[in-house]
């Protein structure tokens, strides 16, 4: 059982971290975007057009509610086809990393916008009154404020991504989700299904220990 559930851990952080990486840098992005170029956001009016930066957050917003209303089964069987042209295959821990990717980076915006729209308005005024940048703002006012959400926010997301990848063993991407099904459930062996519920547990309760740490250590600076 070792070596099996050794490999499938391996193959499970494999998904998770290529996936975990790209959604950071993009999700961190797109949840920018969707507060700055919102009504009254520091980038309202992109290159001095108010009529732009409506049309960027009504486009930002409409791509992410999609990517969220979708079932990540259903979104791993449409974007086979994408998968196969980028990877070259649909199966394994690498082509699913693309489909956890594009699940995620939604879902992580969203998050990050929420974060950031509990900042204190009062801050971006004063920032703003005093001639800071629109860039030095977003750095230096809104996420340097959002860090802790913005942690605990990441902290779900890896969770999410968990439940994802488990979802995408089924489909023959790996992980602890195939061992899962197809010792656990096909073969009928508790020992391996019990186990991978055991671990799953202890990874969650891991990542949130840490999140929440780190999350508590940010808010008391």
């Amino acid at each position: 059982m070792v070596p099996i559930l050794t490999k499938a851990l391996g193959e499970t952080f494999q998904m998770i971290g290529i996936a975990l990486a790209f959604t950071i840098v993009f999700g961190l992005l797109v949840g920018v975007l969707l507060v700055s170029t919102d009504e009254g956001g520091v980038y309202e009016a992109p290159l001095g057009s108010r009529r732009l930066g409506v049309v960027i957050h009504a486009v930002l917003g409409f791509i992410v509610n999609i990517g969220r209303s979708l079932p990540f089964i259903i979104l791993m069987v449409v974007l086979i086809p994408f998968t196969r042209l980028i990877i070259g295959t649909f199966i394994g821990p690498t082509a699913a990393a693309v489909p956890l990717t594009i699940a995620a980076i939604p879902f992580f915006a969203r998050l990050v916008e929420i974060a950031l729209r509990e900042v204190d308005t009062g801050l971006v005024e004063a920032a703003r009154s005093m001639g800071a940048r629109r860039g030095t703002i977003i750095w230096k006012v809104l996420l340097a404020e959002a860090r802790p959400s913005i942690v605990l926010a990441l902290s779900t997301s890896v969770i999410s991504l968990l439940n994802y990848s488990a979802i995408a063993g089924t489909i023959g991407a790996g992980g602890i989700g195939d061992i899962a099904i197809r010792y656990g459930y096909q073969r009928y062996d508790n020992a391996y299904l019990f186990t991978t519920i055991v671990i799953l547990i202890v990874i969650v309760q891991v990542v949130q220990l840490i999140a929440s740490a780190v999350a508590r250590k940010l808010s008391r600076r």
